[in-house]
């Protein structure tokens, strides 16, 4: 489904400053895989979502989607493969917009664009049905701005848009970091229930470990721009918060990990 091969990316490239991240990295997912990606701050985990959608290019490197090289895509095109959800739900709507507006835009979104009407006045049934699912009291504030929607309403509604074209591949960045623990967990319970029923390859940058532990088939590791570890399949299903969480630290204390960390 996407395969990424070689990817290198250089922040201020030249300078004083020169950062190198991400050095001939390759990975490979494949249709379905649920990849749930940790790693300290300023790992390259978010640097790796913006490379994939196209907000940031890639200095060297592949990125295959379906088999379709799309490396020098811009991302307004990769947007017609690609959904994603941001930690700031301002980022993943259009907040001076209505709940109708924002559907619409989101049900157009592999359209052309043309002078017929934005709103399909025929889908709103549709939308409401599918707003109610949440749970969330959407479905009677239709036509209220998505700015006056709470977080987690706003969080909700930005999952909807990005998988209503039902996209190759989802990107969700830390979607729910600035929630409260009690919405968070309404929105994780929704994001499983909505990739589940649309079997949307995903990609899940998140700091929470429980929810990388118990959400999707993979959990991936990343660690100054290289991947420490990709833990799969019924490895995945049996590790445990204690052995993460020493994975983890040691990943974090030390510049040099060892081949028992990468292997143990």
């Amino acid at each position: 489904m996407l395969k990424i091969q070689n990817l290198c990316k250089t922040f201020y490239k030249d300078t004083a400053n020169e950062k190198e991240l991400f050095n001939h990295l390759s990975l490979d997912i494949k249709k379905g895989d649920w990849i749930t990606i940790i790693g300290s701050n300023g790992a390259g985990k978010s640097t790796l979502l913006n490379l994939i959608s196209g907000s940031l290019q890639a200095d060297e490197g592949q990125i295959f989607l379906k088999g379709k090289n799309i490396i020098q895509e811009p991302e307004y095109k990769r947007c017609q493969w690609i959904g994603r959800v941001f930690q700031d739900p301002s980022k993943s709507t259009a907040p001076n917009m209505t709940i109708i507006e924002n559907l619409a835009m989101a049900q157009n979104k592999k359209k052309p664009f043309n002078l017929t009407r934005g709103v399909n006045s025929s889908l709103i049934p549709q939308w409401k049905e599918m707003l109610q699912s949440l749970e969330l009291g959407l479905e009677n504030q239709m036509n209220t701005k998505v700015s006056l929607l709470s977080g987690g309403q706003r969080q909700a509604l930005a999952l909807v848009m990005a998988t209503m074209s039902e996209p190759d591949i989802l990107l969700l960045d830390e979607h729910t970091a600035a929630l409260d623990p009690k919405t968070s967990e309404r929105i994780v319970e929704l994001t499983a229930k909505i990739i589940k029923e649309k079997g949307i390859t995903t990609l899940m940058v998140t700091h929470n470990l429980n929810q990388a532990i118990s959400m999707g088939n993979r959990l991936i590791m990343i660690h100054k721009g290289e991947v420490l570890f990709d833990i799969r399949g019924e490895e995945k299903k049996q590790l445990t918060l204690e052995k993460l969480l020493e994975y983890f630290e040691k990943a974090q204390s030390d510049d040099l990990v060892s081949d028992r960390l990468l292997f143990s």
